[in-house]
C-alpha cells in the first residue's frame, strides 16, 4: 500500500491500476444517465456492466449471500435511465457501502482469506475513492508499518478510516497578484494582505518570505488536510479559467506557492504532485530537445497529452485521449458492436503496455539485486551489456530457482521488490494467463478514460463521479504506453499501429512454439 500511496517515485508497473468496486458501481449508475442523453453508447455501457460483473466476483466486501446475489442479478441486464433496475442499483450501492471494509476484515480473519496483494489493492483503492488523499494515506500506512501491524490490524484500521466522517477545514489561499481587485474585496471570504499575515501567525505558520497581495479564506468538508487543499486548488483553477477571458491582464491571478490549512503544521504546495505519466525514452534516447524539422504525429500526441500530469481535469482527460486516439485508431478499423466508437485504441494501448510490463519489472529487479555480500548472480548481472540481457538472465533465474534467488537486502525498496519478484515468478509459470489478466485491467482503466473523455467533451461536464479516479489510474499507463510508442518510433522506426499489432500477436504466441518470451514481447521478430 505504501507503493500505491506514493505519488512521486513509484514506477508505473507498481502503481494502483484500478478503482474500488463501490466507485465502479457508482460509475455504472451514473453511466445510465449519460446513455440516456446520448453521451455514452449502449454498447459502451453494456461492456462496462459485463466487465464489472466479472470484477466483483473476488470482492469479499460485497458479501457472500443476499447482497452479492442482488448485485449480480442487477448486473445481468441493462440499467436504463429511468428503470426500476437502476433505482434498485442506487439502493444496493448504499447498502454495500455500509460495512464494506468490515466484511473484508472478517474475510482476512477466515481460513479462506484472500491474498495480500488483492487485499492491499482493494483497501487502497477504496480509501482513495472515499476521498482520502494519497499523502494522508501514505502517512497512515507508514505508521502501520512502523508498528509492525498484522493483516487483522490493518483491516480494522482501514475500516475505522472508512467510518470516520468528513471534517471541517479552514483553508487559506494567498495571491501575489489578481486583476480587478475590487471584485475580490467585495466578497466575505476575502482577506487583505494584513489579515492574511495575521491569520498565518494565529495558526502557527511561519510568515518569513510570505508577500501576499491578499487571499481567500475557504471552509471545506474533507477527509484530511490535503483533500481540503485540493478543493482550494480547484477553486483557484476555476478563477484562473474565468480570468483568461478578461480583456486585460488575462489569467493574471497568481497564487503563492503554498496553501495553508488551519491545524495542519506544514504548508501544502500549491502545485500538486504529477500523476505519474513518464516518457523516459525522451531522455534515455536523447530526444528531449530534438524538435527541429517537421512535426510528426508523435510530436502532436505528446503535446496533446502533456496536461495529463498536472493539468486541470478536463484538459488532462481530453488531451490524453486525443493522443491515444490519434496514434492508435484508423479509419479502416472494423465497426465492432463491442468496441463502440474508438474504444479499439484503448485496447491496443492496453496490449502495448501489457507487453512492456514484464520487461520493466525484470529490469528493475536486475538492478535491485543487492546482497550484503557480492555473489555470483550480482557479478553475472554486472557483466551484462544491456537491460535486455539483464532481464533475460533474471527471468531464467526466477524460472529455475524462484523469487528467493534474488536478494534485495541492500535496497531501500526491498519490501516492494519481493512481491514484484513473486509476480514475475507467477508470470513465468503461466505467461499467457497472467498477461491476459494484466491486459484486462489496463483495458478497463483506459476505456474508463475514454468514457470520461466523452462525458467531458460530449456531456460538457467535469463533475463525473470517476473523473479523478480515472486520471489517477490511467495517467501512469498512458505514460508507459507513450514511452513504448516513442521508443519504437525512434529506435526501430515502427509506427504505433504496427507496434500494437506486434503486441497483440505476441500476447497470443508467448510461451509457445515460436519462442516468444516475456522479455522480448515488443522486440521485432
Amino acid at each position: 500500500m505504501i507503493d500505491y500511496f506514493t505519488d512521486e517515485g513509484t514506477p508505473w508497473a507498481r502503481r494502483l491500476w484500478d478503482i474500488g468496486s463501490l466507485l465502479a458501481l457508482e460509475e455504472l449508475w451514473e453511466a445510465g444517465s449519460w446513455q440516456a442523453q446520448g453521451v455514452l453508447s449502449s454498447a459502451a455501457c453494456d461492456w462496462q456492466r459485463a466487465e464489472l460483473r466479472k470484477l466483483i466476483g473476488p470482492d469479499r466486501g460485497l458479501g457472500e449471500r443476499e447482497l452479492r446475489k442482488e448485485i449480480t442479478t442487477l448486473l445481468s441486464a441493462p440499467l436504463l435511465d429511468p428503470s426500476p433496475a437502476r433505482r434498485r442499483l442506487r439502493e444496493v450501492v448504499d447498502h454495500a457501502r455500509s460495512g464494506y471494509l468490515e466484511r473484508w476484515a472478517v474475510a482476512v480473519a477466515s481460513e479462506n482469506r484472500p491474498g495480500p496483494e488483492r487485499f492491499s489493492r482493494t483497501v487502497a483503492a477504496h480509501l482513495l475513492d472515499l476521498g482520502y488523499s494519497a499523502s494522508y494515506l501514505l502517512a497512515w500506512a507508514k505508521r502501520l508499518y512502523a508498528a509492525r501491524a498484522d493483516i487483522a490490524h490493518i483491516a480494522d484500521s482501514a475500516a475505522g478510516l472508512a467510518r470516520t466522517a468528513r471534517e471541517p477545514f479552514e483553508v487559506l489561499v494567498a495571491l501575489s497578484g489578481l486583476p480587478q481587485r475590487e471584485l475580490a474585496e467585495s466578497l466575505t471570504n476575502w482577506l487583505p494582505k494584513g489579515k492574511v499575515v495575521a491569520w498565518l501567525r494565529e495558526h502557527g505558520h511561519d510568515t518569513a518570505g510570505v508577500r501576499p497581495g491578499g487571499g481567500f479564506l475557504y471552509r471545506f468538508s474533507a477527509r484530511d488536510a490535503h483533500g481540503a487543499a485540493e478543493q482550494a486548488r480547484q477553486m483557484v483553477e476555476r478563477m484562473v479559467a474565468r480570468s483568461s477571458f478578461l480583456r486585460r491582464n488575462r489569467g493574471g491571478i497568481t497564487p503563492l506557492p503554498f496553501i495553508w490549512v488551519a491545524g495542519h503544521v506544514q504548508p501544502i504546495p500549491f502545485t500538486p504532485p504529477a500523476r505519474g505519466a513518464d516518457v523516459l525514452t525522451l531522455v534515455n534516447e536523447g530526444h528531449l530537445y530534438r524538435v527541429s524539422g517537421s512535426r510528426s504525429r508523435i510530436d502532436d500526441a505528446l503535446e496533446l497529452a502533456a496536461p495529463i500530469n498536472q493539468g486541470a481535469f478536463g484538459p488532462a482527460v481530453a488531451g490524453a485521449w486525443a493522443a491515444i486516439e490519434a496514434l492508435l485508431s484508423h479509419p479502416d478499423d472494423p465497426q465492432e458492436t463491442e468496441r463502440s466508437g474508438k474504444a479499439v485504441a484503448a485496447d491496443r494501448l492496453a496490449a502495448v503496455i501489457a507487453c512492456s510490463w514484464p520487461r520493466a519489472e525484470l529490469t528493475a529487479l536486475a538492478h535491485r539485486h543487492k546482497p550484503q555480500q557480492p555473489d555470483d548472480l550480482g557479478r553475472r548481472l554486472a557483466a551484462c551489456g544491456t537491460n535486455l540481457e539483464r532481464a533475460t538472465y533474471v527471468a531464467e533465474v526466477l524460472r529455475t530457482s524462484g523469487g528467493e534467488a534474488l536478494d534485495f537486502s541492500g535496497t531501500r525498496t526491498k519490501h516492494s521488490d519481493r512481491p514484484a519478484a513473486e509476480r514475475m515468478v507467477a508470470l513465468l509459470a503461466e505467461p499467457r494467463r497472467v498477461l491476459e489478466e494484466v491486459m484486462s485491467t489496463y483495458r478497463i482503466a483506459l476505456r474508463r478514460l475514454y468514457r470520461t473523455r466523452n462525458i467531458v467533451l460530449h456531456g460538457g461536464s467535469t463533475q463525473g463521479v470517476a473523473l479523478h479516479a480515472s486520471l489517477r489510474t490511467a495517467a501512469p499507463l498512458v505514460g508507459a504506453g507513450l514511452d513504448r510508442i516513442v521508443h519504437a518510433d525512434q529506435v526501430h522506426q515502427t509506427t504505433p499501429l504496427d507496434l500494437a499489432a506486434r503486441a497483440e500477436v505476441a500476447l497470443r504466441l508467448v510461451g509457445g512454439e515460436t519462442g516468444v518470451s516475456v522479455v522480448n514481447l515488443l522486440e521485432p521478430a
